[in-house]
């Protein structure tokens, strides 16, 4: 089974980050979501991977390189504008020859992985099975409707009047009858080649299409409270490691990962935690579900919940609590009074919080 990762998005819901970086290389728990995707893939036994690249390709390719790293190999699928999940497919063919292969939204985040789905696909071989998780409101979604034996009925892209509550959540698996079920559907309203409208396809030729649901965390990534979620709900794995420094002033507690070059002076961390390498922490209290990236300087600043990004920089700051802070931004001030402040500072930003 080969891989076809999609990663060409523009991350509009993810800005000002994405100004500067692929939403898909967002760092959850210190590690970019595109890493978490690719472990998940192996997990399968995947070992060849096409990854579907828009602008961010240099960032991507740089990241990932070919793949060696992961026990993979990735070829990179250049698309020049998002036109549709199928339209992936379609630009695909070449690599993806006659292979059964499972399609993996690159923003998708299903920690506990697809493993078990991917055996029943294995086994059973239809035209096409999804994944699908409940939702509360399905209308912003690809919704399928499904029968007591996990065949797929009906789909609807996005419907105004959902026919169920089950959500495509963006992991599919396809044999090659795919290709000719994309070769035969036309632009949707919004210009792009659904692949929901390809999968329909094949259920109305008679397909066997079926269906899995996900009892598993997910999330896509896409907005910034959901990537503070994800990195909490991957925290909450953690197992103690400290490889860095602490000095006898210091304390951690709880689940703390301190990679190796960190450093923890005249400081508390309450875990779980995760610290990059070559971070100094000074002065500092760092509360639960927190993840610094590497080369970070805190000093005299106090945050939970947060996530910081690589070579960020917060002095003087006390509250800081559900933020997500850019590379190589500073966040400082002279004077710190009460309460807390959220922030979605963007990379390379200076912000100054006043008392």
């Amino acid at each position: 089974m080969k891989a076809l990762v999609l990663s060409g998005g523009k991350g509009t819901r993810l800005r000002p980050f994405s100004y500067s970086m692929p939403k898909q290389l967002i760092p959850i728990a210190n590690k970019p979501v595109l890493e978490h995707i690719l472990a998940n893939l192996r997990q399968l036994g995947v070992e060849d991977v096409g990854i579907v690249v828009g602008d961010w390709a240099p960032e991507i390719a740089e990241l990932l390189g070919d793949g060696g790293r992961h026990g993979m190999r990735i070829t990179y699928i250049p698309q020049d504008a998002p036109s549709g999940l199928a339209h992936c497919v379609s630009i695909s063919r070449e690599f993806l020859g006659d292979d059964d292969f499972v399609m993996y939204l690159g923003d998708n985040m299903l920690p506990q992985g697809v493993t078990e789905i991917a055996e029943e696909f294995r086994e059973r071989r239809p035209s096409a099975h999804v994944v699908v998780h409940k939702v509360a409101d399905p209308r912003s979604f690809g919704v399928a409707q499904v029968d007591a034996e996990g065949r797929v009925t009906h789909l609807a892209e996005k419907p105004e009047r959902p026919v169920s509550d089950l959500a495509m959540i963006g992991v599919y698996f396809f044999t090659s009858a795919v290709h000719e079920a994309v070769a035969a559907i036309g632009p949707s309203a919004r210009g792009e080649l659904e692949i929901t409208d390809a999968i329909a396809w094949l259920v109305d030729r008679g397909d066997r299409v079926t269906a899995s649901e996900y009892a598993g965390y997910w999330r896509d990534t896409g907005r910034v409270d959901d990537v503070l979620d994800c990195n909490r709900e991957l925290l909450d794995a953690l197992v103690a490691r400290v490889d860095g420094e602490v000095d006898a002033t210091s304390e951690l507690v709880g689940e703390v990962v301190l990679e190796a070059g960190a450093r923890v002076v005249r400081s508390r961390i309450h875990g779980p935690a995760i610290v990059g390498a070559g971070t100094v922490i000074e002065d500092s209290w760092v509360g639960p579900h927190t993840a610094i990236g590497r080369d970070c300087r805190l000093s005299d600043a106090r945050l939970g919940h947060s996530i910081a990004l690589d070579g960020a920089t917060v002095r003087h700051v006390h509250g800081i609590h559900g933020s997500l802070i850019g590379r190589a931004a500073v966040v400082s001030t002279a004077d710190t009074g009460p309460g807390r402040h959220r922030l979605l500072v963007g990379d390379h930003t200076t912000v100054e919080v006043a008392a």
